[in-house]
């Protein structure tokens, strides 16, 4: 298993489709994939395996009980919290290696309280006014592959380019 270069975590994600996918793109990234309970799903489902592919066993995951759990484990970290709602976009922040990347449920995203309580540290993605909300898997993807795009400019990281260890 790689060690991971950042973390995501999804916050009681709903939509298997999405978590896998996003679970796709961690591997594809070496990012370690958090999900928080309650779950919209069970781990083994299809669905989920479906959308992760034959990539989900080369996975680095883990899923936690609650918020407590998570903030236990990934303690010293630098967290960013993904919102439509933030005043600081993505591209403004200088990524760090074992950042982390917090995203709300489909339905609802993060908490207010939460997203309140962190403030500084809260980031978005632009988007046009008319459009509610980007898919999570795709908001993911973006804003990992910016950190990611960060480190390996500043030689902090690197991926192999035209090579795949699997399949």
């Amino acid at each position: 298993m790689y060690d991971p270069v950042l973390h995501i975590v999804l916050l009681e994600p709903e939509i298997p489709p999405n978590t896998g996918n996003i679970g796709r793109t961690c591997v594809a990234t070496g990012i370690k994939l958090w999900l928080v309970e309650p779950l919209g799903f069970q781990v083994d489902d299809t669905a989920l395996k479906r959308a992760g592919m034959d990539y989900w066993q080369h996975l680095n995951w883990e899923v936690v009980p609650d918020w407590d759990t998570l903030t236990k484990s990934l303690k010293g970290n630098r967290w960013w919290y993904l919102t439509k709602t933030a005043k600081t976009t993505y591209t403004d922040i200088a990524f760090e290696k074992d950042d982390v990347l917090v995203f709300g449920r489909e339905s609802a995203g993060l908490p207010r309280e939460l997203v309140e309580a962190n403030e500084k540290t809260a980031i978005s993605v632009p988007m046009r006014t008319d459009v509610r909300s980007l898919n999570l898997a795709s908001t993911a993807s973006v804003v990992a592959y910016e950190a990611v795009r960060q480190l390996t400019v500043r030689g902090e990281y690197s991926l192999p380019i035209g090579e795949s260890p699997i399949g």
